[in-house]
């Protein structure tokens, strides 16, 4: 008889480690709080239009990348359109003057040294630096759990060009780095497509790395059509997912997690559980705070993590396939969203995905950093949170008009997602946007996929590691199925569906 597992969560680390569960002949179920799956990397419909929650830009996008193989695994980009921007994003500046993030590393040098020559070393630096880590893709390697000493000198040497970059900016934050321009214009744009505290220096150069070999482009059809498909991927496979089956409890007989128990009373039995859910939650409601130590409490009591979102999206009767897809602009002065103060907006534009929108019209989106405590306090009082999203609404209408002219008498559809509806939606703690905030000081942290005392039991996501994000969640679900093999002294088997 296989070893039978159980899933906590159907976002992209619970399905995928589904998948590989039952490439390698695991029974795998997977409990689902929600009706559909993707969790985080999740679209929905408001009237003719599609409002997509997570992908703008992916991992793993072309044969180019290491990752590739990963995603065809899964299933999730065979017959899939990619689109490979020319821009990452465009800053444009109190006077107009506009910061264009190309992806193409010389076409960005040339950029940057036309805005500010005197920058030259600087940019040169950046510049340089992108194009040495394009140079080398990052190997998958071998779980840290069951890597043997020639596993890891293994990963080293095919990591060795990259392991300078790599350790002198992730120790540089954006802002640090933004501070050696000698032009004020750059050391204010600089920043603001990654402006986050602390945010890592090496996270930017990456991207612009993997944006430059056309290995990071935007799938279309959206997040909720990519997680489907390696939904398909696993029903295909012969795995079960269980909607609306909100866990409520981890059961664990003698130290040994055995199964879950669900909120309408029902209990399911497995010989392994893996929560690919919320950390918190997984930890100190389903487990009762029962297996902790003193560094995961210290987690989560103070390392940061990604705030919650508030999200405006429009869907306007016009064409805006001829406009950048994403562009910031700095406000001339700051306004207040959800009590707390926005210097500049940043509006993506998603024209170039036509499954979003009825032909010839367009979805625009506006999104900002919000404390879920705010949104919290207000919740109660439906028709103020009602008044509170309303007047979030007005504002970026109005700014969004400033713009683009005229657009405000051709909006058709109007959303406004909090922090509640991520919550709501997600079961996500405090409805954070991506777990940890990953920063300067975290960088390089791997927590353990495990909890002491606890036998058994795997957590998977973007509780275990700073970061977050898809492809980590889809790697971290390979990996476990991975340990599960070595454990059970077997090979670890992969498989590719056609397409």
């Amino acid at each position: 008889m296989e070893r039978s597992i159980i899933i906590i969560g159907a976002g992209i680390a619970g399905l995928s480690a589904g998948c590989y569960a039952r490439m390698n002949g695991y029974p795998a179920d997977i409990f689902e709080l929600h009706d559909q799956p993707g969790g985080l990397c999740t679209s929905w419909r408001r009237k003719d239009y599609v409002i997509d929650g997570c992908l703008e830009w992916l991992v793993g996008s072309s044969p180019a990348s290491n990752f590739h193989g990963v995603w065809l695994e899964l299933g999730a980009l065979q017959g899939r359109r990619i689109v490979d921007h020319e821009e990452f994003a465009r800053i444009q500046g109190k006077g107009g003057k506009t910061l264009i993030f190309y992806t193409n590393v010389d076409r960005l040098e040339k950029h940057l040294l036309e805005l500010s020559p005197a920058d030259a070393a600087v940019i040169k630096q950046l510049t340089d630096t992108i194009r040495q880590l394009a140079r080398t893709d990052i190997p998958l390697g071998v779980p840290k759990e069951i890597a043997s000493w020639t596993d890891t000198l293994k990963f080293f040497w095919q990591m060795r060009p990259l392991l300078l970059p790599f350790w002198r900016w992730g120790k540089t934050s954006i802002h640090a780095f933004a501070a050696r321009f000698q032009d004020p214009f750059l050391r204010e744009t600089f920043p603001l497509p990654f402006d986050l505290p602390d945010f890592p220096m090496l996270f930017v150069l990456v991207t612009l790395a993997w944006m430059h070999n056309k290995t990071a482009g935007y799938p279309i059809g959206g997040s909720l059509e990519f997680s489907k498909a390696i939904e398909k991927r696993f029903l295909d496979l012969g795995g079960k997912i269980h909607y609306k089956s909100r866990v409520a409890k981890i059961l664990v007989e003698n130290h040994r997690a055995v199964g879950v128990r669900l909120t309408d009373g029902s209990e399911h039995r497995a010989e392994v559980v893996i929560s690919a859910a919320d950390g918190h939650a997984t930890i100190f409601e389903m487990l009762e705070g029962k297996y902790t130590d003193e560094e995961i409490r210290g987690y989560y009591e103070k390392m940061p993590k990604f705030k919650s979102l508030v999200q405006v999206s429009l869907g306007v009767d016009r064409d805006l396939s001829a406009e950048p897809h994403t562009t910031g602009y700095v406000l001339d002065q700051p306004i207040t969203v959800a009590g707390e103060p926005q210097k500049g907006l940043m509006i993506e534009n998603f024209a170039m995905d036509p499954t979003l929108a009825p032909k010839g019209k367009t979805v625009v989106m506006a999104r900002f950093m919000s404390d879920q405590k705010f949104w919290k306090e207000i919740y109660a009082d439906r028709k103020r949170y009602q008044e509170e999203k309303q007047k979030i609404a007005d504002l970026v209408l109005g700014l969004v008009e400033s713009k683009y002219p005229g657009i405000s008498e051709q909006v058709e559809m109007m959303d406004v997602a909090t922090p509640m509806t991520f919550e709501r939606y997600t079961g996500n703690w405090e409805g954070s946007m991506e777990g940890w905030l990953i920063t300067t000081r975290n960088m390089f942290l791997r927590m353990k996929r495990t909890l002491p005392g606890l036998e058994n039991f795997y957590m998977i996501g973007q509780w275990v590691q700073p970061g977050g994000g898809v492809p980590t969640g889809a790697i971290h679900g390979r990996e476990i199925i991975q340990v599960l093999c070595h454990r059970d002294r077997r090979p670890f088997v992969t498989t590719r569906p056609p397409g």
